[in-house]
């Protein structure tokens, strides 16, 4: 639908003609959508079951698994890597660099994933090939988490299932809130997030996942001032002052190992690396806000006391 003359407009006025397209199609009905509140896609239980899903959010995969749906899903994005078998499923990308091609090879009947999937070219391809796209909008909340397990729970028809794998997840998230308040510290520890999955390492500021789960558990994000990821240098790594460094399993992997990770810019300057306070969790574990966000916060609260 792209034609020459919009390929040589401003890029990002491609994407929010793109975004306006899904928007509009969403609106009319299409057999896609953006799944908001969780009432709002609900349907009838004697709808057919989709039969081949594609998940495209790692969070999204582990809940197929808890519903015991796995036998509906033919692929999945690059960021499914738990449970163990999720991580043996055909693979369509990363979440942000989806190719029609890929995703369509694999005649799925439903995709399920984010509003950070993409780009949007590709999910305007999916609806034009009628493959409905079920979206879950990220909030960085808990509510989150129980959005996509109601959506999962209603595709698949484990409606019941869903029902139950909610009702588990808010009281560990309440029995998890109750012990962070307890042991939160008077003094909230500054935390710096990095992020270095490849090429260069990204600090993250506010309005991230990473900073979502650093208050959550009553501490503050080190780096203040800074929306959004930004590529770190020593000058602001050093000037952040961080009490802890918080990363990934997969970052320090790709970095080759502790010693090499607490090499990058500014942070042999930093508090965190004189003390060598460093905490690596999974990487969907900690940012992907699907069902292990109660015990992660747990483990991430213990760590930090």
């Amino acid at each position: 639908m792209t034609t020459h003359m919009n390929h040589r407009m401003n890029p990002r006025m491609n994407r929010r003609n793109s975004l306006r397209t899904l928007m509009s199609a969403a609106a009319l009905g299409s057999t896609w959508g953006t799944c908001a509140p969780s009432s709002a896609w609900a349907q009838p239980s004697s709808t057919p079951s989709p039969g081949r899903i594609v998940s495209v959010h790692g969070s999204l995969t582990e809940v197929v698994y808890l519903l015991d749906a796995q036998d509906q899903l033919v692929g999945t994005d690059t960021t499914s890597t738990h449970p163990q078998a999720a991580a043996h499923t055909p693979k369509v990308g990363y979440l942000r660099q989806l190719s029609a091609e890929g995703l369509l090879a694999l005649r799925p009947q439903a995709v399920l994933g984010t509003d950070e999937a993409g780009p949007p070219i590709v999910l305007q391809q999916l609806a034009q090939a009628g493959v409905p796209l079920r979206l879950v909008q990220v909030h960085h909340r808990f509510q989150d988490v129980l959005d996509k397990v109601q959506l999962v729970g209603t595709v698949t028809q484990r409606t019941a299932a869903a029902q139950a794998l909610s009702a588990q997840l808010q009281t560990q998230w309440a029995a998890t809130r109750r012990r962070v308040q307890r042991g939160a510290p008077q003094a909230a520890p500054r935390v710096l997030f990095i992020m270095a999955h490849g090429g260069a390492p990204m600090a993250a500021g506010s309005g991230t996942a990473a900073q979502a789960v650093i208050e959550l558990v009553g501490a503050r994000n080190a780096l203040e001032g800074v929306r959004g990821f930004r590529p770190m240098n020593a000058e602001s790594v050093a000037q952040a002052r961080p009490d802890w460094v918080l990363t990934t399993h997969e970052s320090v992997a790709a970095t080759g190992g502790l010693a090499r990770f607490w090499e990058q810019p500014g942070l042999a300057q930093t508090p965190a690396n004189r003390r060598q306070r460093l905490i690596s969790l999974d990487a969907m574990a900690l940012l992907g806000f699907g069902p292990r966000l109660p015990a992660t916060l747990d483990d991430l609260q213990r760590q930090l006391a």
